[in-house]
């Protein structure tokens, strides 16, 4: 590895500290390795920039349902009259995307400020992209006002950068097979690695309903107290006075006064799909655990429930056809986004606009979808971990997929025809990763935008025709 005093002296002068996009590239080149695993780099500069939370922090891993949770988790409180600070990753649009006031993210200048004041802490340690952006996140909430904290892991958990914040309470929302270069290649590996976020004496949680051992023991050794969702707690249906479908949540701890817990009926929550119950659940009894400090009353939890919103996540943008965004990326969100169409069924065909990142499992992602997609779309991401044509091509064919397949210059030619192949029945689907659903989210707010303004010029024009009429 090239030594960080010799990195230092390549780099040249920081820059200006209003520019964020400078320092995003800025922080691209301190460390030759976009990701390497440790704590010890990131730890030294988060000491140094003195960053102790005030608030009470919740730190949400796992494989997938991590935003969805995160999301929850600030909608809720947020409700309830509490000020969020929340930090997410990746983005889909803009970086300012991570780091989020109330569910606003924060302005350019207020993040490239953190970054300064990073660089200012960092030495000569070459922090990777994501610790660099992790601690300039935390410098920001450590300059705001707030009531509470949410984090969601970026890989892993024991090795990441965000677990250098000790959480009060920890969650692991489920465990796949994913990045199995860094975690392993067993549920029982990846479980050790994800609870790695937990801490002695303070509530943990697993969303699966199936923990691994690895996680079990890693609880136990750390001696964190562990509930899992369908044991400690979990949700049924239940429907509401209007007859609406809802659903109840009910936790168990015999440790409490009072050891049973149901709050019903409660609305679905907003973001769709049944497993967004199982991340609802598990949000719920996270901020159950905190609720000597953060009390809600059960009416900011419904409120919460309502209002949650987040992009990419079976989000629908359109009409007949209708276009559904779908960050899922691996076999185990493929198959929950499956089952989301399945439990959709419509007259016309299913339309898959597809691209992935060639180090994913492109074959498991395929089969996941193929019982459920009829035709295909797919292109090529053009940065350096990006599957090409020929790649995602052999995982369609090995993956089982059915219907036609059109090969695309890039994700914008996909989508634009899967929409001109569609009928108004038919539905599109984007899936494949995020950069996949940021670009075409892209192209459809850029769409929509100009719709929004040729409507206002028409209007302008009708106006001016009555006024000389």
């Amino acid at each position: 590895m090239v030594q960080p005093d010799c990195m230092d002296a390549a780099l040249g002068s920081p820059p200006r500290p209003d520019d964020l996009a400078a320092w995003l590239a800025w922080a691209e080149r301190l460390n030759p390795q976009p990701i390497e695993m440790g704590l010890d780099r990131v730890r030294a500069v988060h000491q140094a920039l003195g960053l102790v939370p005030r608030v009470p922090v919740i730190t949400v891993g796992g494989t997938n349902g991590k935003g969805s949770t995160c999301a929850m988790l600030s909608a809720l409180l947020q409700s309830g009259g509490y000020r969020v600070g929340c930090y997410t990753s990746p983005h889909l649009l803009h970086p300012t995307e991570r780091v989020r006031i109330d569910g606003v993210p924060v302005a350019e200048e207020r993040l490239a400020a953190a970054c300064a004041r990073v660089e200012s802490a960092r030495g000569t340690l070459p922090l990777t992209p994501f610790e660099f952006g992790t601690l300039a996140a935390l410098c920001v909430f450590d300059e705001t006002p707030l009531d509470a904290l949410v984090l969601e892991v970026g890989l892993g958990g024991r090795l990441d950068a965000v677990n250098v914040v000790d959480a009060d309470v920890s969650v692991v929302t489920s465990i796949g097979i994913d990045h199995i270069e860094f975690l392993g290649n067993t549920r029982d590996a990846i479980g050790f690695e994800k609870a790695g976020i937990f801490r002695p004496g303070r509530p943990a949680l697993c969303g699966d309903p199936h923990p691994p051992l690895g996680l079990l023991q890693q609880a136990q050794a750390l001696g964190a107290p562990l509930w899992s969702q369908g044991a400690g707690y979990g949700w049924s249906a239940c429907p509401c006075a209007d007859g609406t479908p809802g659903w109840r949540f009910w936790r168990v701890d015999a440790g409490l006064p009072d050891a049973c817990r149901v709050i019903e009926p409660l609305p679905l929550p907003a973001l769709e799909g049944e497993i967004q119950l199982d991340n609802a659940a598990t949000a719920l009894m996270a901020l159950d655990r905190l609720r000597d400090r953060l009390p809600l009353p059960d009416e900011a939890l419904r409120a919460g429930l309502r209002r949650v919103q987040l992009a990419g996540r079976f989000q629908r943008l359109g009409t007949r056809p209708d276009i559904i965004l779908d960050v899922a990326h691996n076999p185990h969100a493929a198959q929950r986004l499956a089952a989301t169409l399945a439990g959709q069924p419509l007259a016309g065909r299913t339309l898959a606009v597809l691209a992935m990142l060639r180090d994913k499992d492109m074959r498991g992602v395929v089969q996941a979808l193929a019982a459920q997609v009829q035709g295909w779309c797919i292109a090529p991401i053009t940065e350096r971990r990006g599957a090409s044509i020929e790649e995602l091509s052999a995982a369609l064919q090995a993956g089982g997929a059915q219907g036609p397949v059109t090969a695309c210059t890039d994700i914008a030619a996909a989508l634009a025809a899967a929409r001109a192949d569609a009928g108004p029945e038919d539905r599109v689907i984007v899936c494949g990763s995020f950069v996949t659903v940021g670009t075409a989210l892209q192209q459809l707010i850029a769409e929509a935008a100009v719709g929004t303004m040729a409507a206002a010029a028409g209007e302008r024009r009708a106006a001016d025709k009555a006024i000389f009429v």
